[in-house]
């Protein structure tokens, strides 16, 4: 039949996505390479995991490729819809996240997912998801404006009937925009991105593509910023912010990500889960930037979420 799921169309894509992306960012880096961890998972499944640390510009980043099976979806994944409780599933994906030394380099955040969900007598559910986000220490105009509109031209030639590519950007903005929100916090974990889940309206073939063109804008969207910040000079004052400020990646990613409950509901590899997590991290007792300082501008002006492209020159 025509317009069927095709699992095996997906994972060759994204092992070419990680392979990609891995030597884009280490190039960018010029100091360090991704290491390689191949794993399997006893319930059913395996990944490779590739890491960098201690690089010239990333202090530490992670790419993961994953493909692992079981006969039960965990909670995080039919939180949302029960009557998928019971199914076996195959869930398959690449995540990676970018730790940055240099604290006027933004950390990046970029993630797409497969997902098909089965039960003998009845038909296969699958649905895509994903989505990319940045999260700058030091706000700046321009990278701000540069990521969205890459994000913009991500969603062109897609949409639902009668709804135009850049009414799909905003949808899909103000998503991610309600998604990364730290709610204990009120205040969001950055400036945003896009944000999807549940895609299968469109039919599978469109759906693959939309999930292809989100996660194929994601280094034009990331890496102009790295190059254009990597040489900046920073001091001891712009480094302890940016550790304070990687705390709310951290609470984020323990206490909401629903990638991080997925993995580890479903057994996965613990190492691979938690490699998004920045190396150096400070917490410090109701901390406040002091007014009309550069840190401040960042709550003020930045972590506010806005149309970013609606006053851009």
């Amino acid at each position: 039949m025509p317009d069927q799921p095709d699992p095996d169309a997906v994972r060759a894509y994204l092992l070419a996505l990680q392979d990609r992306i891995c030597h884009d960012l280490a190039t960018e880096d010029g100091g360090a390479d991704f290491r390689e961890d191949a794993w399997d998972r006893p319930a059913g499944g395996g990944g490779r995991s590739r890491v960098m640390e201690g690089g010239a510009v990333f202090e530490k980043g992670g790419i993961n490729f994953s493909d692992v099976q079981g006969d039960r979806l965990p909670p995080s994944a039919t939180a949302a819809r029960p009557e998928l409780a019971g199914r076996g599933f195959r869930a398959m994906g690449v995540s990676l996240v970018m730790h940055p030394w240099n604290p006027f380099v933004p950390t990046s955040h970029m993630n797409v997912r497969f997902f098909i969900a089965e039960k003998p007598g009845e038909p296969a559910v699958w649905w895509f998801g994903g989505g990319f986000d940045l999260t700058p220490y030091y706000g700046n105009d321009e990278d701000v404006i540069h990521w969205h509109r890459t994000a913009r031209a991500a969603c062109e030639g897609f949409g639902d009937d009668g709804e135009t590519s850049a009414q799909l950007h905003a949808r899909l903005k103000h998503w991610c925009d309600e998604y990364f929100y730290l709610k204990h916090r009120q205040e969001p974990r950055g400036v945003g991105g896009l944000f999807f889940d549940d895609l299968n309206a469109w039919g599978f073939d469109k759906c693959f593509a939309f999930m292809r063109s989100v996660a194929d804008h994601y280094i034009p969207a990331y890496r102009p910023i790295v190059a254009r910040r990597k040489g900046l000079y920073y001091g001891d004052e712009e480094r302890d912010f940016q550790c304070y400020r990687r705390g709310r990646y951290v609470e984020f990613n323990l206490v909401y990500d629903r990638g991080t409950l997925f993995g580890l509901q479903s057994g996965g590899r613990t190492e691979s889960i938690l490699m998004s997590l920045p190396p150096q991290v400070s917490f410090r007792y109701d901390w406040h930037p002091a007014p009309d300082s550069p840190e401040a501008e960042l709550y003020d002006r930045f972590l506010v979420p806005q149309d970013w492209l609606e006053e851009a020159p």
